[in-house]
């Protein structure tokens, strides 16, 4: 196989190195005398797929502190699709150049919901059966992590089980107990594995319906499986394996550096967060511990840039240090560091300012709304002041150029919050004019807002296509000079939702999209709307259903199963004080009751002690 793909197809399609393999610190595993044999799959193209941090923590942990094997496939592009169907070829790995269909486990990443259909390709290009319940006992198990998979009834059709929460040790767990249960029946080995935390084997679950839709019951049809699934927790983040030679590919991925994963979770409560919300509690690196890793990636790849990888970096309490510290130690080989998109406050900008002294970079503030009102919604705890100071400092220090985040069609917004949006902007602008001596650029990304699973939001209406358009209709009617907007786009909004809060239902209307032509949703030039709301008429869904509807508080949801570590009672209280406008403070300043039983790291609940008390 690998001589025919070099001689007969790489020649024929685009970037060909997504497809040979072979690059440095490539891990290649003898194949007969390994454990459990699995193949990460991601579900995009491999410069995405290359840059997930996720998928560099697993295949290091698997192969080099197991005897199990891992290797990686990716969604290949149109053009190397079209080829390898025209020579009857399956999708491989890229390690051994195996046929994916030969491993046992089969592990996608679920990074985004629209990234489903690019699932159902990929299993029905390798020969694997895509609807789980047809899956034969030779086929490999099928099986989903990442954070979409904190909602997985959407895509129970196409997997024997997900992983849920850190996938560090629950990985190793699984993988020994694929390899316990070798010449066992398919359905022993699940049930084995549902024993594991973290781990969902949706065949032994039944769901009931209202008659308005609704759900009116979710259990587990087996008594080995678990009423609640509870997610798997790394609880010492500093003592955890970490990739120190990350593989380095043949040509230029998204994020093409060494990454340091600085913490997991966030302190901070915004209420739109759903990673905010399910990677509680926070954990983070030491210091040491930081720049050891700092100096063995860069020793092992070459890389010449250092990015920081957290939901707030910056929150860090030895940020500040650490920051510095690599500036003066890999500066003079022209080594740089990229600061993430964080709360906007003189720290960010002063940062920013040593940062930018090895390579100059964009400056990313992310304000999410326009007004203060709305900002209190959300709990991004910020003021219109510490905007104006950040962008202050930052112009006065020589930046002539931000880009800024936002969202709209947020709860409870109004034309007000729209058009305040516009008068920050304004504001900034004007504010770069007077400090800055080069002509003044904003760039301004907006995107519609999701209401996302396990947040105080579940509940809310979700704005529909015609909201979204006729609001940012309301803000590009104010054109500012200076200042570029740009929009995400209404559709791909309107059909994350759907799925984002969807059921086991929508596993037919996904079936069918992908049989209509469906894939690579998260790229604009391939998504096609029309396709899906056919499957879903077809499929007798309304979208409207799932992402338009206001839920009632003690209403059953589709997800409730998962336990995520917060409760819900917790998140409705959220909801309230969010429709309320009022502001909740981190858990660095006072423990909020959110439920998290394994408190620890610097939260209040930690230094006082009332992490369980707070649940109780």
């Amino acid at each position: 196989m690998k001589d025919i793909l070099f001689r007969d197809i790489l020649p024929r399609v685009s970037k060909p190195a997504r497809y040979s393999g072979g690059e440095y610190n490539m891990i290649a595993k003898d194949w007969d005398g390994a454990g459990a044999r699995m193949v990460f799959a991601f579900p995009d193209v491999y410069e995405i797929g290359m840059s997930h941090l996720g998928g560099r923590i697993l295949y290091s942990v698997v192969n080099e502190h197991s005897r199990h094997l891992m290797e990686r496939s990716f969604a290949p592009w149109p053009d190397m699709e079209a080829c390898l169907r025209e020579r009857g070829l399956p999708l491989y790995a890229l390690e051994s150049f195996r046929p994916v269909k030969d491993f046992e486990v089969v592990g996608f990443s679920l990074q985004y919901e629209l990234s489903i259909s690019n699932v159902l390709n990929m299993l029905d290009l390798s020969g694997i059966t895509v609807l789980a319940a047809r899956r034969g006992e030779d086929e490999p198990l099928v099986v989903a992590g990442g954070p979409v998979a904190f909602n997985p009834e959407p895509f129970v059709d196409f997997f024997d089980a997900f992983m849920i929460g850190d996938g560090e040790e629950q990985i190793l767990q699984f993988l020994d107990c694929v390899e316990a249960c070798r010449g066992r029946g398919r359905e022993e080995t699940l049930l084995a594995l549902a024993q594991l935390e973290g781990v969902y084997v949706p065949s032994f679950y039944c769901a009931e319906y209202n008659p308005d839709g609704t759900l009116k019951s979710f259990a587990p049809t087996r008594a080995e499986a678990p009423a609640r699934v509870r997610r798997a927790l790394l609880r010492d983040l500093d003592g955890a394996h970490y990739p120190l030679r990350p593989i380095v590919p043949y040509l230029e991925i998204t994020h093409d550096r060494a990454v340091l994963e600085v913490m997991r979770g966030c302190y901070r409560g915004c209420r739109f967060c759903h990673a905010g919300m399910v990677y509680r509690p926070v954990r983070r690196r030491g210091l040491d511990t930081l720049r050891a890793q700092a100096a063995a990636q860069l020793a092992g790849s070459g890389y010449e840039e250092i990015s920081l990888s957290s939901l707030s970096a910056l929150d860090h309490p030895h940020i500040e240090e650490l920051i510095k510290g690599l500036v003066c130690d890999y500066a003079a080989q022209g080594i740089g560091v990229s600061l993430p998109s964080s709360r906007v406050d003189a720290l960010n900008v002063e940062l920013a300012n040593q940062v930018q002294k090895v390579r100059k970079t964009t400056l990313t503030l992310a304000p999410e709304a326009g007004s203060q009102w709305l900002r209190n919604v959300i709990n991004k705890n910020l003021d219109t002041e510490q905007i104006h100071q950040a962008a202050e400092a930052a112009f006065s220090s020589g930046w002539s150029s931000l880009k800024l985040y936002f969202m709209f069609g947020l709860p409870y917004e109004t034309e007000a919050d729209l058009e305040g949006m516009v008068q920050l902007l304004e504001e900034l602008r004007d504010i770069g004019r007077r400090h800055s001596r080069r002509p003044v650029e904003l760039k301004a990304s907006v995107a519609g807002f999701v209401p996302k699973a396990h947040t105080p939001f579940q509940w809310e209406a979700q704005n529909s296509r015609e909201q979204l358009e006729a609001k940012k209709k309301i803000v590009l009617s104010r054109r500012l000079k200076s200042v570029k907007i740009s929009f995400h786009d209404s559709p791909t909004s309107v059909l994350e939702g759907v799925i984002a809060r969807g059921d086991r239902r929508l596993g037919a209307a996904i079936y069918r999209a992908w049989q209509k032509g469906c894939k690579f949703d998260g790229w604009s030039e391939y998504f096609n709307f029309g396709r899906w709301q056919e499957a879903m008429a077809e499929c007798g869904l309304d979208p409207a259903f799932y992402n338009e509807r206001q839920r009632g508080e003690n209403e059953l949801f589709p997800w409730d199963f998962v336990d995520s570590g917060i409760n819900k009672e917790f998140l409705w209280r959220e909801k309230q004080r969010a429709a309320a406008g009022q502001v909740s403070p981190d858990c660095r300043e006072h423990c909020m009751a959110c439920g998290m039983k394994q408190c620890f790291g610097e939260s209040v609940c930690a230094k006082e002690g009332l992490a369980d008390e707070a649940a109780r």
